[in-house]
Order: C-alpha cells, then structure tokens, then sequence
C-alpha cells in the first residue's frame, strides 16, 4: 500500500535524509521515499498506516505533513506554501544582510573608522543582531532542535551551533566585559560573524530555491495536452461531450485539425495524424480503417470516426503522467559529503570542548573556571562550522550563474552535483540529435525523360502540385522550392490520391507527386532510403522523371557533440521510435556505435531503457530530450537534459535546459560541474583547515576566542573568494 503526501519546510538534501529516516521509523512501513524537487513524499507499507503516525513522524524531527484531506487541492496548497516560503527567505536573506552589513561597518577594523559614532555602539550591534539571529535565523533552531532529539546532525545544526557560539560570546562581552578584562581578554564582540554568516547562508537558500521554483509544473502541463471535449455519436446524433463523459466503446468524430481526444481504432476514412506531441517523431503518420490513434496527438487532414477503446487513466498520455510521476518520485536525492562529515563533526567538536572545560577546570591556574570557559569558547569558535555551511551554497549559486552565462540553466544543487560523474548520455533523435522538422535532402533528374528540364524546373513543378496538399512532407518540397526563391505555377484538376500521392496539371503537363507507381528499377531510391531518407517520386505525363528525399536532418553541433563526448570517456546512445535502417543510417553519420543505437522504442519504453542502463551503480546516466514522450525518462535519468527549443513538459520534467539550444552546451554542463564540484572540495578543506591546525591549539590555551573568531571568519571569507573565482573560468 502507498500513500502520497506534501511535506512543508524542506530545502536541502538533509531535509530528505531526516523525513526519510523519521518515516522510516514508523511501525509497518517498508520504503520511504522523499522527493525534494515536489516536497512529495511517498510512504510503502505492507498495512494501513494512520496519517496521524505520519504527521507526527514529520513533525518529531521539525516539518509539517499536508493530505489531501486537509484541503480540496493539496497541491495548490503546497505551491501557495512554497510561493509564501520563498517571499519570506527573500525578506529574511536581503534584510539580515543589511543589517549584517551595519555592524560590519561599525565594528570591522579600518572601515569602522568611518561609520556613524552610533553604529559603533555595542548595545545596537547587540538589537541588530539579537534580530538576524532569533528572527532571520529562527528557522535553523526550529530544525536543529527536533534533529537533535532524534539524534541527528545536519546542516542546520552546524549553522545554529556556530552562529549561536558567535552570538553568546559577543552577547558576554557587551554586558560582562569585567570577566573578559580580568583574565586579561580584550573585551570585543563579534555580532558581524554571526549575523553575515545567517545573512549569506539564507541568501543562498532562497537563490537556490527560486531556481528550481516550478519544476512540478510538469504534471500540470502534461494534463493540460488533453482534449477538453469530444464528438460523440450516440443514437445516430452527433453532439459534443466532456471528455470526462466520453466512455469504452463510443463512436467518435474527428475533424482536420482537432486533437484526437481518447485512444482508439479507426472505423470509418482516413488521415495524416501528427502524433509528434506524443511520440516525439516529426513525420506524420498516414492512417486508415483498423489502425489505432491516440488521445492528445493532432489530426493533419481528413475527417474520421473512431472507437474509443481507452480512456481516462488508461490512455498513453495518462500513462505518460504515471510514468513521470514514479520517475520523480524514486530520484533519490544526493548525500552530500558535508552532512556526512557534520554528523560526526558536530559531536566531535562538543565532545573536544567539553575535554577542554574539563581539563582546563581541573589542571588549570586560576581562576581556573574563567581560564576553562574561555579556552572551551575559543575550540567551539575556531571549529564553528561556518564556513562548512558556506562551502557548497556560495559554489552552487556561482556555477548555477556562471551556467546561466553559457546558456545552460541549472534547476538544482543536485543535477550539478551529479553531472560530473556522467559515464553514459543517451540522446533522443528527433529535435534532439536532429532539427525535428522534415526537409529536403536531395533532388534527382532522371534522364529516361523525353522533355529537357532542369532539377529546378522539376522541383518547380513537383512543389506547384503540393502547394494544393496539406501533408507535411508536401510542406517540405514547397519550402524547399521558395527558400530557392522558384516561382510556382498554378495548377488545374488537382486530385488528392488516397495513399499514394497528389497529381495535377501544371503548364499543360500531368505532374504526379508521390509513391513509386510500377515496379521500376530505383538503385538511387533504394540507396537514399538506406539513408534513413524518404523518397517521394515524380512523373510527368506518366513518366518517371525524377525522385525527391526527404528527411528530417542532423543538427550542425550534433557530431561535434558526440564526438567530444567519445573523448572524454562518455558513451553516447541514441534513442527513437524510428525504424531501424532510418536509426543505423543517422546513428552512422553521427559517429555513434551501432549497438549503442535503440531504434523503434515506444514512448513508454523509453523510460526502461534509461532504468536498465542505471542498474549498474557506477554507471550515471544523462537523458538528453525535448518531446512530451521523453519526460518520463528525463525524470528517471540521474540528470535530465531538455533542449530549450523543445516542449513545456519536458523543459519542466528535466533537471538542466540547454537555453541556447546548441548540443555543445552538454559538453560544458558537464564541464561546469566538474570545475564547480572542484571548487567544492577545495572549499571544504580551506573550511576544515583552520580547525584542524588551530583547534589542538586552542586546546592548549594558546588561542583566545577573539582570535578564534577571526580565525573563523577568515576561513569563510577564503571559502567565498575560492567560489567567486567561477566566474573566470573557461567553460
């Protein structure tokens, strides 16, 4: 049994550690899975579990279950609940800065010189920074305090362990600066530590949340691509009905243009159906009596009636939302080295401060209870983690930027955290690898012809004819003729032949547009064909004059693309729905493997093959998309890739978009988070390095907490300088 509910208050990956664990716990339940990207978090038991159990479990450990109970629409309730999250960091980030920013000024040496006499004044430093700290900074005691009733450490703990040192320590100096002065301690606060450090850390909390703001949007738009009504026929009536309404075994019309409104088989006429919405291929696709439509995609020409045979939850699209759904649910969330290494850290540095008490009070000179208590100050603040909470958010905000500067938009801290580990990049063929949009190839001039004409002239006349049709692959040779800037003829006695072609009279002659009308030998048509190209065929007075391949073409930075990749160790896959010998043929051009080529796979099996190349754990795969189709495997990928030219869905259901819609841009998305990740490891060391070097220092007594705190705040300025240094790197 599963159920499925919002989770409120989440914002990092530890947040999906602790709910998990917490639900973990609870009698009966097998699985938990927390979804940070939705605040959705599915639970699995083997019973019935009371949603009271849940709420509870959740609010043990500082967050808040929604069900559906709760509200007529439990999810516009979590994004009213997000929208207001997100305006509160804002307020909180920009007016803890601020005021950080104040007591800078009127405590930092060299600039204090400058600052308003009242800005020097302990007692308002004091009210400025009792705000950032119990105000802005409130929601950091509200997780660190149930996380450790649960015996857990995360990132909130760090930051409300070493802001709260920073705090009461300057808080002691102000109004007990007596028992600093007779231990020989200058009496000076440091409120402009803990108060930038919230300051920075909400900052970038909140530019992190707004940059994955609307990624659940994806279900949203998916059932949204729905028709909202049908024409049925019932008792010999025709008349229009909710889709809702609309039930197995219904007859059903549908007209030019109109979207096919249920899954279903054709009974009576024919058409041309567009079903690029849903399976991602861009060649229309003729159907007839006893072929099956499906629901959502376009009727090009032609009326027809159909049988419903699938509706509601049983249609391809609505299975398409299913699909998208458990992808986004079962993506488990990165385990960052940091909420690793505070979960021992934390209890470490305690563990150590308390030695330091202990030992000082016993064996210290007197008084040995103020030597004691400073020195145990002075190893909490040289090891106040600091700089670790700054570690990863001032290196993803900048990457994200830097990423933003190239045209590659990051939705989240853990699609970049991932990317740099990609083994494997499995691509989608049509308006991915290629342009999606059939074109002209190639014209060829048969010399059997009596008459003297030019390809031009061919051309010419073969895009007269289909200037009159309303197929697609009709629009290519007309585009094809006007981008050569040739002037079509008008045509009389134009004929739309049911399954073959188009044919006419242009200047006197009987031109047919079509398939190939006698078993003539075709050597060049079978050879383009190989190609993976469509060959349309034209006769003049009833002879074969020349032949036209169509087909959808490569885009320019396609095999720049692949080829980059195969040098950097990455293998590359293309997948599509396409024929096989169409497949081999673009694969081949483009350099990619030919068993590495997955052709003629269904729109939801796209999403298996992308699970089945995931179950080896050392190998990170990339799904790179811009269709309907490949949302369900854009979630399923540890990192999805949507092209910025592709659909709404799959823009959403992806977790990074190439804006520029150059494929190059994979390249440098996975380039950028190599370099961002390096950045990372080389803030965690500057922030670890101080207190592995000072704090047996401090514990000796040779550190007061005045340079302990300097100390710290040097670390996080090194911490924020290496981050900025992104910005100039090559990518």
């Amino acid at each position: 049994m599963k159920k499925t509910f919002f989770i409120k208050g989440m914002h990092c990956a530890s947040c999906v550690y602790t709910n998990e664990k917490a639900l973990k716990a609870i009698s009966g339940v097998k699985d938990a899975v927390v979804n940070l990207a939705t605040n959705k978090a599915t639970v699995e038991s083997s019973g019935q579990i009371l949603e009271e159990d849940i709420s509870h479990a959740v609010k043990g450990v500082g967050y808040e279950a929604i069900f559906d109970k709760q509200s007529a629409s439990a999810e516009a309730t979590a994004d009213k609940e997000k929208q207001k999250e997100l305006t509160q960091l804002k307020v909180k980030s920009l007016t803890s800065l601020f005021l950080g920013l104040l007591i800078v000024w009127g405590s930092f040496p060299g600039i204090m010189n400058f600052a308003p006499v009242f800005l020097k004044d302990f007692y308002l430093q004091f009210i400025l920074s009792s705000i950032v700290q119990f105000w802005a900074g409130w929601q950091f005691y509200q997780a660190t305090i149930p996380a450790l009733k649960n015996r857990l450490a995360n990132m909130d703990t760090l930051v409300a362990l070493g802001t709260t040192v920073a705090y009461v320590y300057s808080v002691l100096v102000v109004f007990f600066p007596a028992i600093f002065k007779s231990a020989g301690v200058e009496a000076m606060p440091y409120f402009d530590v803990s108060a930038i450090i919230i300051a920075l850390i909400l900052l970038g909390r909140y530019l992190e949340a707004k940059a994955k703001a609307g990624t659940s949007e994806a279900i949203k738009k998916l059932i949204g691509l729905q028709a909202k009504t049908a024409r049925v026929i019932r008792a010999g009536k025709e008349f229009d009905v909710a889709i809702e309404d609309v039930k197995i075994g219904d007859v059903v019309r549908v007209r030019p243009g109109e979207k096919i409104p249920v899954d279903g088989m054709i009974i009576e006429g024919e058409s041309s159906i567009d079903e690029s919405m849903v399976t991602g291929e861009s060649m229309p696709v003729d159907k007839k009596k006893g072929d099956k439509v499906i629901g959502a995609t376009i009727n090009k020409s032609g009326s027809f009636l159909l049988k419903a045979e699938k509706i509601g939850r049983d249609t391809m699209l609505a299975h398409i939302i299913q699909l998208v759904e458990e992808a986004q649910a079962s993506k488990a969330p990165i385990q960052r080295l940091v909420d690793i290494i505070s979960s021992y850290f934390v209890p470490a540095v305690i563990i150590l401060a308390v030695g330091t008490f202990t030992g000082w009070y016993v064996f210290g000179p007197t008084p040995v209870f103020i030597h004691a208590m400073l020195n145990a100050i002075a190893v909490l603040i040289i090891a106040c983690p600091c700089a670790m909470g700054l570690a990863t958010p001032t290196a993803i905000m900048v990457g994200t930027g830097r990423g933003a500067e190239i045209g590659v938009l990051i939705k989240d801290a853990a699609s970049l955290e991932t990317a740099h580990k990609i083994k494997t990049v499995i691509f989608d063929k049509t308006g991915t690898l290629t342009k999606g949009k059939p074109a002209v190839t190639d014209v060829t001039k048969f010399s059997i012809f009596n008459f003297q004409f030019s390809k031009e002239e061919m051309l010419k006349m073969a895009a007269s004819v289909e200037k009159n049709s309303e197929h697609p692959l009709g629009e290519a040779i007309v585009k094809k003729a006007e981008s050569e800037k040739l002037y079509l003829i008008k045509v009389n006695k134009f004929k739309s032949i049911t399954g073959k072609g188009v044919e006419g009279i242009v200047d006197g002659k009987k031109v047919y547009v079509g398939k190939l009308l006698k078993q003539e030998p075709d050597p060049e048509g079978e050879k383009l064909k190989n190609e993976g190209k469509t060959v349309v065929y034209v006769y003049v007075e009833d002879k074969l004059a020349g032949l036209i391949a169509i087909a959808d073409t490569i885009k320019e930075t396609a095999r720049e693309t692949i080829s980059i990749l195969s040098k950097m160790k990455i293998e590359t896959y293309m997948i599509t729905g396409d024929n096989k010998q169409t497949a081999q043929a673009i694969g081949k051009q483009l350099g990619i493997k030919k068993e590495n080529v997955l052709a003629e796979v269904l729109p939801q099996d796209k999403e298996k093959k992308v699970r089945e190349l995931k179950n080896d754990d050392k190998n990170i795969v990339a799904f790179a998309g811009d269709g309907i189709n490949d949302a369900p495997a854009l979630a399923a990928a540890h990192v999805g890739v949507a092209m910025g030219s592709g659909t709404d869905v799959a823009i959403e259901a992806s977790s990074i978009t190439l804006v520029n819609k150059d494929l190059r841009s994979v390249v440098r998305a996975i380039e950028l988070s190599r370099k961002t990740m390096r950045t990372i490891r080389m803030n965690l060391f500057w922030a670890f390095f101080y207190n592995i070097i000072l704090i047996p220092v401090a514990m000796m007594g040779k550190i007061n907490p005045i340079f302990a705190s300097g100390a710290m705040a040097l670390s996080s300025i090194s911490v924020v300088t290496n981050s900025l240094f992104l910005k100039k790197q090559k990518i």
